[in-house]
Parts: structure tokens; C-alpha cells; sequence
């Protein structure tokens, strides 16, 4: 069994292709049924694990496959899903073969490989799509192990580390960046498109900077109402934006849409009845809610999640000691998960030694009892059953020792030794 990991991220692929290989939610489900049909056409054998983590910055996905060229087969896959070109998403794409696929799942799980350095959203996010991927039958032996280990290394780099400590977050780098634009928060009015864990922590850091009103737009109303009523802001129904988007300054949008909600057109009329007033926008979602042209327009100052990601890398020099100690313990992790894996790998010649050798035994014992059954001599009987196990076990070594020749009979020479030295 092979295990795997092949994705993209922010630091290998734009956010242009990054929302072209993005699975929705309500997709992720059928997807990893779909990869695991997908190796299984390639090896009858079946038995393969699946699981797949999309996210703004990432969509990776992880197996266990029995396929001859898994890595190749994973990488085909997403392209093939999404019906994108291979030839164009194979140079953004890492494709990451056993103890590399562990390191990398424990480094996205500790927050190492994140934008933000340190963060714990991730996490979260990784428990979301194991839980999709277990209940629609992904997860196996291999998988579920490696990220419950997954889950563990992250525990422990963040409470034996300073790994998350003096980071800058999307949300704070989203204010730093209104504060770049607007002098007086107090006079802006803030709005923020979805009702998700990134627009909340936004809310939050926005609503510190006491702005002028806060308003949540989203589909579900009574979702909206909710965020909103925890910040004293007010709420209201996407359907709204076209005949309001021209009343805020600042706006903040993170989605799971697979369209744009915000167009060029509508961007236009709202600076028109602005009078040419400037707005920032800030578009966190892949694939994006804001179409990308509408960055063009003079009066609008448009941030996408690359954007941001610029400015939280400030500071990092200062967190380099503890990446070098959390990839210490991430690398002591690996090679003790790699060691169960090695462990699994022998698991069926061990079955096969016990199955053959309680085959023997039952054998001998079955010879035993009928001799019994005919009244010969007890002890004659145990040392008959004696040298008859011994006989049989020794059979197969004896074989293999005779045919072998050159260096594999060098090498079974001070192997079997070894194998048969017990206690006396």
C-alpha cells in the first residue's frame, strides 16, 4: 500500500487556478468516492483510501492505493474531475510518495505550512474533510490513521512551541490594510458578504477599530442576523447588494459560492453613486466572489487571499526558532508512523506463519490422539508428536537453504540462525 499526497497550494498555484481545482462542500463526498473509483480502475485489487482537503489556500488530495503509479493517478485525477488541462496544472502541482505525503500532512495540520504561520483554522479544516471523507466510505486502515496522528503532532507543536505566537492573521492583516486606505475607521461603514468562521473573525477585528456601522450580508437571513447582532451591526439578504452596495466603504467577502456574487457592473454603479468615493474590498474566498476586473476600476481597492498573504509573512524571521523546533518533532513523528507502516506491510506474512504453523500443529495433534486412541505408549506418542512439529517446522528452512545459492544462501545462512535461536 502506497500512501500519497498530491494538491496545490498558495505557494505553488495563483489564486486564478486555485479556485479551478477548488471542490465545493456538497461536491466533497462524491469526489472521494470518484478518486477511489478512479484507482480502482487501475488496480482490481481495491482496498484504496481516499480523502480530499479543499480550502482558499489549498486542495490536496491524500490516498492509499495499490496502483502501480499512484502519484501519477492522483495527479490525473484531479485534473480529470475538474476537466482541466493536465499539461497546464502539472507544474503547480507537488506530488508527495510515503514518509514526504506524512511530513507534509503533519506540517499542514501544525499550521507549517500555512500562509498564516501557526494558525489553527486549519486544523478544523482538516477534521471537516476527514469527517466527509469517513462517511462516504474513504477512510481505511491507513488514512485514519495518519491523520488521527496528524491530529496528535499538532497538539503537541502548539504546546511545546511558540509556533502561532506574534502572527498576523488574515482578518488583523485585512484592518492593517483598511488603515493603509481610510485615516478614520469611526467614519466607514463595513460590510461583510457570508456568515463563516473566516467573516467572524474578520468582524471581530474590525469591529475593535469601532467603525462607523457593520453590516452582514447573507443568503440565510437569520444566520446573518445572528453575527450581526453580536457586533451591534445590522444584516441583510444578498439579493440586496445591487441597490445597496454603494452605502459601504469597506467590504469583506468569504463565500463558498462556486460564481462571483459581485460582478464589475454592479462594482461600477455603486462608485457612480458613491461619486467616486474609494471602497476596499477584500475577496478571501476560492473560487472568488468578486470577479477580478472590477479590480481595475480607479475608486476601487481590491485584495484577494494573495494579497493578504503578503502581509502576514511580516515578523516571520522572528518565529524561525520555533519552525526549527516544531520540524524537529514533526520529523520524529514521521518516522515513527512510517515505522507502523512498515509494521502493516509485514502484517500478512505473520497471519501466513500463523495460519500455516496452526496448520501443522493440528496435524500432528490429530496423528497423536488417533495413535492414543489405539493404546500405544503415552510417551512414545509425545516424543512421536515432538519430532514430528520439529520436522515439519524445519522443513521449509532446510528447502530454502539447499536451493539457495551465491549470496542469498550467504545471506539465509546468518538469517535462519537468527530465526530459530529460542529460549531453552
Amino acid at each position: 500500500m502506497q500512501l500519497l499526497a498530491v494538491g496545490l497550494n498558495h505557494t505553488t498555484a495563483p489564486v486564478a487556478l486555485r479556485e479551478r481545482l477548488a471542490f465545493a462542500p456538497d461536491q466533497l463526498g462524491s469526489a472521494v468516492l470518484a478518486a477511489r473509483t478512479w484507482f480502482g480502475r487501475q488496480d482490481s485489487r481495491g482496498g484504496d483510501e481516499a480523502a480530499i482537503l479543499s480550502t482558499c489556500n489549498r486542495t490536496e488530495l491524500y490516498a492509499a492505493s495499490t496502483v502501480a503509479n499512484p502519484l501519477d493517478a492522483g495527479a490525473h485525477f484531479l485534473a480529470d474531475f475538474h476537466q482541466l488541462n493536465y499539461g497546464e496544472l502539472r507544474p503547480h502541482l507537488y506530488m508527495l510518495p510515503q514518509h514526504e505525503a506524512v511530513r507534509h500532512t503533519f506540517r499542514v495540520a501544525s499550521g507549517l505550512d500555512s500562509m498564516v504561520l501557526g494558525e489553527t483554522q486549519i486544523l478544523g479544516q482538516i477534521k471537516d474533510a476527514i469527517r466527509t471523507a469517513d462517511e462516504a466510505g474513504g477512510l481505511g486502515t491507513y488514512l485514519h490513521q495518519l491523520f488521527q496522528r496528524s491530529f496528535s503532532v499538532a497538539k503537541e507543536v502548539r504546546s511545546t512551541t511558540e509556533i502561532g505566537a506574534h502572527s498576523v492573521s488574515m482578518a488583523a492583516a485585512a484592518v492593517r490594510l483598511s488603515q493603509r486606505i481610510f485615516d478614520k475607521m469611526n467614519q466607514q461603514n463595513v460590510l461583510f458578504i457570508g456568515a463563516g468562521e473566516m467573516i467572524e473573525l474578520c468582524a471581530t477585528h474590525f469591529a475593535a477599530q469601532n467603525p462607523k456601522s457593520i453590516t452582514v450580508a447573507n443568503r440565510t437571513l437569520e444566520r446573518g442576523e445572528l453575527l450581526a447582532h453580536r457586533f451591534n451591526g445590522k444584516a441583510m439578504r444578498l439579493a440586496d447588494l445591487q441597490t445597496q452596495l454603494h452605502q459601504f466603504d469597506i467590504l469583506i467577502s468569504s463565500t463558498a459560492s462556486s460564481l462571483p456574487l459581485i460582478g464589475l457592473g454592479m462594482v461600477e454603479r455603486a462608485i457612480k453613486a458613491r461619486r467616486h468615493k474609494p471602497m476596499m474590498m477584500v475577496d478571501l474566498a476560492v473560487p472568488r466572489d468578486i470577479e477580478p476586473e472590477v479590480g481595475r476600476l480607479n475608486d476601487v481597492f481590491l485584495y484577494t487571499v494573495d494579497d493578504l498573504g503578503k502581509v502576514v509573512q511580516a515578523g516571520i524571521e522572528n518565529r524561525q526558532a520555533a519552525v526549527a523546533q516544531a520540524e524537529a518533532i514533526i520529523e520524529t513523528r514521521v518516522q515513527s508512523f512510517m515505522h507502523w507502516v512498515d509494521d502493516r506491510a509485514v502484517v500478512p506474512v505473520i497471519q501466513g506463519l500463523h495460519e500455516n504453523g496452526e496448520a501443522i500443529r493440528l496435524a500432528e495433534l490429530e496423528r497423536a490422539r488417533k495413535l492414543l486412541a489405539k493404546g500405544e505408549d503415552i510417551e512414545a506418542v509425545l516424543e512421536a508428536l515432538s519430532k514430528g512439529l520439529t520436522a515439519k517446522f524445519m522443513h521449509g528452512p532446510q528447502q530454502a537453504l539447499h536451493r539457495a545459492q551465491g549470496e542469498e544462501r550467504a545471506q539465509l545462512t546468518e538469517l535462519l540462525p537468527q530465526l530459530f535461536r529460542g529460549r531453552r
